[in-house]
């Protein structure tokens, strides 16, 4: 028996820093989406690793390992989608290595590139509350994570709720820009 051919899925990619809200509009998203949609966070990904073999690591393995498992990330979202899955994606661009892989392996699929944004002093407050992030991370992450120019939609965590941006989301979907976001990106650095 062979796998029927099918059309792609959409990737809703939510690209925001760490305590920026992404899961929690995901999450949302999934509940008010028309379609089924997986969300795929690069948390999952990471959960899955031996964690104590980790921490015995030197900063040169482990920064190699965490390279490793990001790609593996990206070609994951990649193949879901090219099952036919729909996905939300959170995940933090905080590399622009980062992007310029996930605009290769996303290519040829239809990806929303969605800014999820928050102010410093709001990220601030969330990892304290949280306490299961490094102080500072979220700030730290700030400027690169939005650095790559426009997205196809946007939203503001910093005083809108989850369910309010999803509903945005939700609602921006039926007027894309086209050329989309990643399109856009992928000509440019084709360019340079």
């Amino acid at each position: 028996m062979s796998f029927p051919a099918a059309r792609t899925g959409q990737v809703l990619f939510l690209n925001g820093t760490s305590s920026s809200g992404k899961s929690s509009i995901a999450g949302q998203l999934l509940l008010i989406l028309d379609r089924p949609f997986f969300h795929l966070p690069v948390d999952a990904i990471n959960a899955m690793r031996a964690r104590q073999r980790t921490l015995e690591l030197d900063p040169g393995e482990l920064a190699a390992v965490l390279a490793r498992t990001r790609a593996g990330f990206h070609r994951a979202v990649a193949g879901m989608a090219q099952a036919g899955n729909d996905l939300v994606v959170d995940y933090v661009l905080s590399e622009q290595w980062r992007l310029l892989d996930c605009l290769t392996v996303l290519s040829g699929l239809d990806v929303v590139f969605i800014g999820v944004r928050c102010s410093g002093q709001e990220l601030a407050r969330r990892e304290k509350e949280r306490g299961d992030r490094q102080p500072g991370q979220a700030a730290a992450q700030l400027r690169q994570v939005h650095s790559y120019g426009a997205y196809d939609i946007e939203c503001d965590t910093t005083a809108t709720s989850p369910r309010d941006c999803a509903l945005t989301i939700k609602q921006s979907l039926d007027q894309l820009p086209t050329p989309r976001a990643f399109d856009r990106l992928r000509s440019e650095c084709l360019l340079r």
